[in-house]
């Protein structure tokens, strides 16, 4: 039995790290890399600048491929730092990878922002990249399924915004305070390379 520290399936209690197989489509781009120990994703950079107007999408090509082992697939997800700082949000997240895809993993990035332009350069990071084991399941059809304490309840029936009474007018959101702009913001569009001390803490 194992011990309160080890883990299942492990060797002297520590998870080896599963091997993925990566080629590069593009040779000068860096591997996807994990910025602090216990990490959930890996970050996934562009290699293509690009500018995006308040309310454009585009796809961006990371410059890697992967093949994953039969069992796993890798899920495309956004960073919350780009999100806070510059509106930018990805439009199908998560992206699934499956493990038989073998082409280049690209990523569709939105501009949510309603008044300034953000701008990529090559090599921004511009999500994270999170590996996961994944069932493979059968479907066995039925007439009926067995009951549960929630049952069919959904869309806010637990409550929250969902809950506030029919004709209740929202509060009004507060008029936006004056900041200070950076340089990039004032020629109307966000570097988003631009602080890069903020963007490692937004993971």
């Amino acid at each position: 039995m194992p011990g309160a520290d080890e883990v299942p399936g492990a060797v002297g209690g520590v998870r080896r790290p599963l091997e993925v197989l990566l080629r590069r489509t593009d040779p000068d781009v860096p591997l996807p890399s994990y910025q602090h120990p216990g990490d959930a994703g890996c970050d996934l950079v562009t290699t293509e600048a690009a500018e995006l107007a308040p309310g454009e999408r585009t796809v961006l090509p990371t410059g890697v491929s992967l093949a994953l082992p039969d069992g796993y697939a890798a899920f495309v997800h956004p960073r919350s730092g780009l999100a806070a700082r510059c509106g930018v949000a990805l439009v199908n997240a998560p992206g699934t990878v499956d493990a038989g895809y073998r082409g280049e993993i690209k990523v569709i990035v939105a501009n949510l922002d309603p008044r300034e332009s953000v701008r990529f350069e090559r090599f921004d990071r511009i999500a994270q990249l999170v590996v996961q084991q994944v069932e493979k399941v059968r479907f066995r059809e039925v007439d009926q399924l067995p009951g549960s304490a929630r049952a069919a309840g959904g869309f806010g029936s637990t409550g929250g915004h969902a809950a506030r009474p029919a004709g209740r007018a929202a509060a009004a959101p507060e008029e936006p305070r004056d900041t200070p702009q950076t340089a990039a913001q004032q020629k109307d569009y966000v570097a988003v390379g631009a602080d890069r001390a903020s963007d490692l803490r937004g993971q």
